[in-house]
């Protein structure tokens, strides 16, 4: 009984986000964006600032665009610290394909 409640007490202090899918592009592997307000120390602005976690999804569940929730784990591979917990929404139906055209457009011609 006691060694269960001390895994549960650990394992509560992992770090937990919410962010967006902006890439899916590898197997298992997700790229997710957080994204948070801080104030600027002398100036007291609010800015947002954005992180970027390479996230293990291990059944690939999550597709760009998705918005979930990731928990802080132990070290999968190199840039692998972050596991992904849930699903909060997915993303809209045309939200690939227009994301795909905007690359598309955005690429540099030869």
């Amino acid at each position: 009984m006691a060694l269960e409640s001390s895994v549960e007490k650990s394992r509560s202090n992992r770090k937990v986000f919410e962010g967006l899918v902006v890439s899916d592009k590898m197997t298992k592997t997700r790229i997710v964006s957080v994204e948070r307000l801080t104030k600027h120390r002398f100036y007291e602005k609010v800015m947002r600032k954005n992180s970027r976690f390479v996230v293990h999804d291990e059944e690939g569940a999550s597709k760009l665009g998705d918005l979930v929730e990731v928990m802080s784990c132990r070290p999968i591979s190199k840039t692998k610290r972050w596991r992904l917990v849930r699903i909060v929404k997915k993303a809209p139906a045309g939200y690939v394909a227009a994301n795909q055209k905007e690359a598309s457009v955005g690429g540099i011609a030869g």
